[in-house]
């Protein structure tokens, strides 16, 4: 039994489930944020189901963005559209 993150300081597990049950639900959790048409979002999900939350965003039009691991953990960030460098403005002297 494990901790599964919903949002920003938000976590739930279940206890007398398997690690299958909790990959399912953070796959779930996944798939319901991109159905809703959320343009960003970040998530940390289980480094177990890096490849299968790849593949679901590359089928619902979301990029993938890797950020920091920790311990089993990766934190992931899923945007939608066009894939656009974010550019700032520097000044020169």
């Amino acid at each position: 039994m494990r901790h599964i993150h919903l949002a920003e300081g938000l976590r739930l597990r279940f206890p007398g489930r398997n690690e299958d049950f909790d990959q399912g639900v953070e796959i779930g959790m996944l798939a319901v944020l991109m159905d809703l048409g959320q343009h960003e979002f970040r998530r940390w999900i289980s480094t177990e189901n890096r490849n299968q939350a790849r593949a679901l965003a590359e089928q619902l039009g979301y990029h993938v963005i890797e950020g920091k691991g920790d311990a089993g953990w990766i934190e992931i960030t899923f945007r939608s559209g066009p894939a656009r460098p974010q550019l700032r403005l520097v000044h020169s002297a």
